[in-house]
């Protein structure tokens, strides 16, 4: 049997509906427990207004730092089996409010574009909310074919996003 190459990856967490706090930090201890997925770090939990639909609670918002022995599309299938033991409803609306919204940001140095997939996030570099805590935990994080992370925040600098507390792994 082949041992697959662990991929350095980043995953964007987001609730406003529930617990949002527990339902992060819960994310996170499942994904830290699955085979072929090691969690290496997470940043703050940062609380931000929401985005386009505004008629909704605040959002409570995280990146993590994982390496992977799966493909992209078997790490998007992971996380939307999480997303669903948490009660997340897919709408019509991107910006709606849910339970928990996991994102795969970045996948090594992966560009892609396919039916399921976009990499990097597309609107990853137009949101405070995932820039702020991906640059905590990766000052240096490049974005494969868009250039150092950094360089997109003072775009973003007018979204509130406010660090409020850490997710302890357990």
């Amino acid at each position: 049997m082949a041992i697959v190459p662990e991929t350095l990856s980043f995953i964007g967490l987001g609730s406003n509906l529930g617990r949002p706090f527990f339902q992060l930090k819960n994310a996170l201890a499942t994904l830290a427990h699955l085979r072929g997925v090691r969690v290496l770090e997470c940043s703050s939990i940062y609380e931000s207004d929401p985005i386009g639909y505004t008629d909704q609670p605040v959002f409570m918002n995280a990146v993590a730092k994982i390496l992977i022995r799966h493909s992209p599309h078997r790490l998007l299938d992971i996380l939307q089996a999480i997303e669903i033991r948490h009660h997340r409803i897919r709408t019509s609306n991107q910006n709606s409010a849910r339970t928990l919204d996991l994102d795969i940001l970045v996948f090594g140095q992966l560009r892609c574009v396919t039916e399921r997939l976009i990499l990097p996030h597309p609107q990853m570099l137009k949101r405070r909310f995932v820039l702020q805590p991906l640059l905590e935990i990766s000052p240096d994080q490049s974005i494969p074919g868009k250039g150092p992370a950094i360089n997109y925040l003072p775009c973003v600098i007018d979204q509130r996003c406010q660090r409020k507390s850490r997710i302890l792994l357990k």
